[in-house]
């Protein structure tokens, strides 16, 4: 699901890995390594996670740490994933609660100065249902704009294959500035 290509070696080759990141197990992990490390509870992580927390081993001269995640809300909720300045997820979504629970693992998998949130303002009642919904089930805080998303429907031929459209404007509303409101978790906030 990430397509990385990867080297096979021993426990005993770690040390002397020229590769930039190694993957093992607990078990065979080296007390001490100069590399990059991850073991393999990672991939309790969903993939976009994972290529963050890749990112952030790999140390890859990444600006401020920002996560941006832009939201396309309509019947088909497009979803599109900015951290440190790169896109690492593109896709949409049917339901507003898979929506909210695919966020929340993004938000709380994620280590990020600053997490920004930018919803379309196209359908204000679905926008307003994500909010409420993220409110009441992540517990730290978080920046939401709403976004004037005209213009960023991109016209595509065959209407919507495959949720392009609605990805491609979520993009888009990522890019955009809005007013920015901080949320407080309900835990915080009574």
């Amino acid at each position: 699901m990430l397509n990385l290509s990867f080297d096979s070696i021993l426990p005993s080759e770690i040390q002397s890995y020229s590769g930039h990141l190694i993957l093992t197990t607990k078990k065979e992990s080296p007390k001490k390594c100069e590399k990059p490390l991850l073991n393999e509870d990672i991939f309790e992580h969903p993939p976009t996670v994972i290529r963050g927390k890749m990112m952030q081993k790999l140390n890859l001269n990444l600006e401020e740490e920002l996560l941006i995640l832009g939201i396309d809300p309509g019947q088909q909720i497009g979803l599109s994933i900015f951290y440190c300045s790169k896109e690492i997820e593109s896709s949409f979504h049917s339901s507003v609660e898979g929506l909210v629970l695919h966020i929340i693992q993004i938000l709380g998998g994620l280590r990020a100065k600053r997490k920004i949130i930018k919803i379309g303002n196209g359908n204000m009642t679905i926008a307003k249902q994500i909010v409420t919904m993220l409110n009441l089930k992540f517990c730290s805080s978080f920046e939401l704009e709403f976004v004037d998303e005209h213009k960023t429907s991109p016209k595509i031929k065959n209407f919507n294959q495959r949720g392009k459209r609605d990805m491609l404007s979520a993009k888009y509303i990522s890019q955009r500035d809005g007013y920015r409101y901080s949320i407080l978790p309900l835990s915080m906030t009574g």
